[in-house]
Order: structure tokens, then sequence, then C-alpha cells
């Protein structure tokens, strides 16, 4: 029987100072004044269009990703929330995390956020080399970026997560070492480290740019991931590293085949309805215009996972996750029996890609690996 899983909020702000070359995510550049006040009032009723959606559940986490978040004010991201606690409801422990860029100008809000309710931030450093940081079209520096997180940490926050990125032009093994010891020694508890990849509609896919070879790339990422586990970072999924259980409850959420709403241009969710069998995904408006233009009617596509891909849409989430994802959640959250998939998991076992568990889908250490093998055959 297909159950409610835990329910969280995605809150997307579309625009940046400046669109990055590699960057394919929804994101506008601000080319006058961003219509803070409009967006926000904008942002409640689409959460009030999406409340029939909620079904009883208050929020388990809150993730406000962009775009630059941290371009809003300290007052406009507060408001937001204090309308989804109103509106919803938090669980005592909510994560609430908004994605900051390391600019002085945004810096200056680190202190306006904490206060608005943000108990985490996750800071878009990508590199602390300025010569990588500026061939990533990066508007801030090394010192800019070493600084903001140390005025995160000076206004309260004691849980944030760094982006750093490897595999940059050029980049040597020693410099990716360097970028992850500096995260350390600033303070990190979290660390997102991934390799830089060419996505279409960038304008890197435009001009690609000379990309280490596969052999630099693999040693880039085997010294990193050494260096990681040697000081305590904990592995839990691809390309999440964490201390002392700081792991990213939002991302666990999405991980696990939890539900969450989307809100905001572009924004997507997806939702569990128990008792028409179904799970669904949702998508607003991607224009920032045409979404203000369509204040509480911003969903332009509701789409039901078919039967055929719901256990992929599952593997491909819990299987990210290095420890796996607990068995019972499949029935749970997909409404299928595990004997729809007791045939791939089987050949997957006796292939030494998938462990022998009866507790937890999980891959072996070779199928971590090769998670896309794995993947393809669901």
């Amino acid at each position: 029987m297909i159950q409610l899983p835990p329910l969280s909020l995605y809150v997307h702000i579309p625009w940046c100072v400046k669109k990055c070359p590699y960057c394919d995510f929804n994101s506008h550049v601000a080319k006058d004044n961003i219509p803070e006040p409009e967006y926000v009032a904008a942002l409640i009723e689409d959460l009030k269009a999406d409340l029939h959606w909620v079904q009883g559940r208050k929020l388990h986490s809150i993730f406000i990703g962009g775009g630059t978040p941290s371009l809003f004010s300290g007052s406009g991201i507060e408001a937001i929330l204090i309308a989804a606690e109103s509106l919803i409801g938090f669980q005592p422990d909510i994560e609430i995390t908004l994605e900051a860029n390391p600019g002085t100008f945004e810096q200056n809000k680190f202190a306006d956020f904490y206060h608005a309710g943000i108990n985490r931030l996750s800071i878009g450093v990508q590199s602390f080399d300025d010569a990588h940081l500026d061939r990533l079209g990066r508007i801030h520096d090394s010192s800019q970026a070493l600084r903001a997180i140390s005025t995160a940490r000076l206004v309260g926050f004691d849980n944030f997560n760094i982006d750093l990125m490897h595999g940059l032009p050029d980049q040597t093994i020693d410099q990716a070492k360097t970028d992850l010891k500096l995260a350390m020694d600033a303070g990190a508890v979290h660390i997102s480290w991934y390799q830089l990849t060419i996505e279409p509609n960038t304008e890197f896919f435009s001009r690609p740019p000379r990309l280490p070879v596969d052999d630099r790339l693999a040693d880039i990422q085997q010294a990193g991931m050494s260096m990681l586990r040697e000081n305590q970072f904990d592995q839990y999924e691809v390309s999440a590293f964490a201390l002392d259980n700081k792991k990213a409850s939002h991302n666990m959420n999405y991980w696990e085949f939890g539900d969450y709403l989307g809100i905001g241009a572009g924004a997507h969710g997806k939702i569990t309805i128990p008792e028409q069998k179904q799970v669904i995904r949702t998508a607003k408006t991607r224009q920032p215009d045409h979404y203000l233009g369509r204040v509480g009617d911003p969903i332009t596509t509701q789409k039901s996972i078919a039967i055929d891909e719901i256990a992929l849409e599952f593997m491909m989430n819990g299987l990210r996750l290095k420890d796996g994802v607990p068995a019972n959640f499949f029935p749970q959250r997909t409404g299928m029996s595990h004997e729809t998939i007791k045939t791939v998991v089987s050949r997957l076992q006796s292939q030494g890609l998938l462990e022998q568990s009866s507790a937890h889908y999980r891959t072996t250490k070779l199928g971590y690996q090769f998670l896309n093998t794995v993947l393809e055959q669901f």
C-alpha cells in the first residue's frame, strides 16, 4: 500500500548577477531591479495553490535555491518562511537551507538570513583558485570566498555546505586538493564535491574549455576522495561528504523518494497521492515574467510517473546513497511489490553489483563505481 512520505519545500529564486558559462539551471540575469516584493507575493500565492498536496503533513525541510537567492533581502526571505510556517507548519527539527554566493554584497546579509530563520547555508564557492574562478565566470575571488565562510560562522551558522567543482580546465591534482584543504580548514561541515560536466544549452557547450584528460580526472577523483576520507568526511552520496552526521536533510528526502512542493519560476515538485495510487511530478512556469503573470495558477505541467518508470525513478535516487535506501521504502513509496523487481535484483546480486540484504537496497563497492550500469537494468 502506497504511503505518504515526509514533505519538503523547494523555493526557486531565478535571478543572478551573471549567468555562469557552465550553468544549465533556470537562472536569468537581473538586468534591472529585481521585483522582490512582487515575487515574494507570487511565491506565497503559489504555495497557497499547492496546499491540497500537503495532505496533513508538516514540512521536514526547506531549500531556497536558484539562481542566486542571496540577492534577496533578509526580510523577503523571512516573509516566505513566515508564510510557509503559517500555511503548512514546521517539524520541530526542520532544516532550512539558503544558497548563497560568496560576494561581498551577499555576505553583508548573512546575519539577516540567520535571524530570518535560515539555519543552513550552501555557499557556492566552486574553487579557491582565482584563475579557475575566472574561467568559470564567477564574480567572486578566493579571498571573498574565505571571508564569506568566516562571516557565516561569525553570525551563527554552524551548519553550512561548501560547493566545490573538480575536473576544471587544466586543473592539476594539487590544485584540486588545495581547494578541499581550504574548505576543510575554513570549518566546512559539509562539502559537495562534484566534477564539472558540459551540459547542453550552456556557453561551455558552445565553446568547450579544455578539460583534463580521463586519466587526470580519475587521479583527481581518487586523490580527493582519499583526502576527504582521511579528514573524517563521510561520503554518503555520490558527490556529498559530511562531518558529524551533518547530512543534508533536504537532499536525503529527495534521494529517499520523499515528497516535495516546488514553488517559484521553473520549480519542480514530486507528490504522492495514496488514494489514487499515484506519484506525480509538477513543474511551474519557467520564465520569471510569465510566472509573475500567472499568480495563483503557475502549474504548467502535472504528470503521473508511469508504472514502468517508477522503479527506475526510485532506484535512481536511492542508490546514489552510499548506504542505499531502506527496502521497505520501495513498496511504501511506490506502491509496488518487491516481486516486481526481484528478477533484476537477483541478477545484480549475482553480478556482484548489489548487496545481498533484505533490509536495504544498496550497491556493492563495485556497483557504486558503475552506478549507471546498475540503473540501466531497472
